[in-house]
């Protein structure tokens, strides 16, 4: 199938691509580091702006804040702003536990949550993962213990991108620990600033902290925060993670490194006077012709997923396509990109502003980038999805 954008879209887009023009400092290729103050602050300021022109939470219907958009200018907004690695965008809110909130929450809820995710008023983070419990989700251990009009929550998790920033975490615990473990599990609205709750920073190999550690001690959460029915967690839980997986991001960030690799190739700063570019290396050529075809390919199932979504459909195998392909595509084209910069690629950041190695970012990205293939689900994980429940092969 040959996707195209209708004129609304594409006014939209080249509107997007004016505010973005207009906003982002001059030659911006990135954040630095969003945990730095300087960079949240122009994350929340750009966030902000685009909550004021209701392009944070288009897709919503409109008495949620939204502009009842369709999924694919929603898509248009996604992949502009991945494209240009701008900050503002904000997917635990408005891309995961917004519309989970919208299927499974109670009213008080909506009306608790909704309205300020849709001004930017509030960052939320995800606790999923555990110590021990990543690819296996199911077998997560914080508990969770029902006391009437309140849970006594202990345990820990990982891997909590943004929780030094958030306000709250939308977490899966353990309620029922005598259920079969896919049956005791419940989601629960946590307040980040309630007693008992500790954030400690992990430090990635890129340098930066956007992971933390979240412990929970005789932590108190209302009844109140129960999303959907006791036990029922892991229903709404993975469908949270398909609003998660289907995304345009990781093919936007492969493509605009690759656009920055090529421009880098046909220049080749730094080589020695008569010496060939190395756009004219046939290998060199030959790897960036097969990235052009393996973003287009991640780029085209992902508008496919959001298509059917437009319909009404639930693209479940769509959206573990397009998890796999992007996420793994992008990590393959920062690798080539570390590869072909070589020792350059290593300078760190203003040590050769302007330079040969791309002022060191594609090696810090390929760090970052580490993770795509295991965040929101591994491509293993991925995989025996598309096969389960995409093409009904059996489990064994």
């Amino acid at each position: 199938m040959r996707f195209t954008f209708n004129q609304e879209e594409e006014a939209f887009r080249a509107e997007l691509r004016a505010f973005l023009d207009e906003r982002l400092p001059p030659g911006w290729t990135g954040p630095a580091d969003e945990s730095q103050d300087a960079d949240w602050t122009l994350t929340m300021s750009i966030r902000r702006e685009l909550a004021r022109r209701g392009w944070l939470t288009m897709s919503w219907p409109v008495e949620y804040g939204g502009r009842a958009a369709s999924p694919m200018m929603s898509l248009v907004f996604a992949e502009e702003m991945a494209y240009r690695r701008a900050p503002g965008n904000d997917r635990f809110g408005t891309r995961m536990i917004g519309p989970i909130l919208m299927s499974f929450g109670s009213d008080e809820q909506k009306r608790a949550h909704l309205p300020a995710i849709a001004r930017a008023d509030v960052q939320w983070c995800q606790g999923y993962s555990e110590p021990d419990s990543g690819s296996d989700l199911a077998s997560l251990k914080t508990r969770a213990v029902d006391a009437g009009d309140h849970f006594v929550v202990n345990g820990g998790k990982v891997w909590t991108s943004l929780a030094h920033r958030a306000g709250w975490m939308f977490m899966l615990a353990r309620t029922g620990p005598d259920e079969p473990r896919h049956r005791g599990i419940s989601m629960l609205l946590v307040d980040m600033t309630t007693p008992g709750i500790t954030v400690r920073p992990i430090i990635n190999m890129a340098g930066s902290h956007s992971f933390n550690q979240v412990t929970f001690d005789d932590v108190r959460v209302p009844r109140t925060g129960l999303v959907g029915a006791l036990n029922d967690g892991w229903r709404v839980g993975t469908a949270l993670l398909n609003f998660e997986r289907a995304n345009i991001d990781y093919v936007a960030w492969a493509q605009r490194t690759l656009d920055e690799l090529k421009d880098f190739a046909r220049s080749s700063p730094g080589r020695a006077p008569g010496a060939a570019r190395l756009s004219d290396d046939p290998d060199v050529r030959r790897r960036i012709a097969e990235f052009e075809i393996q973003i287009e390919q991640a780029r085209l199932i992902t508008y496919e997923a959001a298509w059917r979504q437009a319909k009404g459909e639930n693209p479940v195998m769509e959206a573990s396509m397009s998890k796999l392909l992007g996420s793994e595509v992008n990590l393959r084209v920062h690798e080539f990109g570390v590869e072909m910069l070589g020792m350059y690629g290593q300078l760190e950041p203003g040590s050769a502003p302007g330079g040969p190695g791309l002022d060191g970012r594609i090696t810090k990205l390929r760090f970052y980038f580490t993770s795509g293939p295991i965040l929101a689900g591994t491509s293993e994980i991925q995989r025996n999805i598309i096969a389960q429940r995409g093409l009904g092969l059996p489990r064994e």
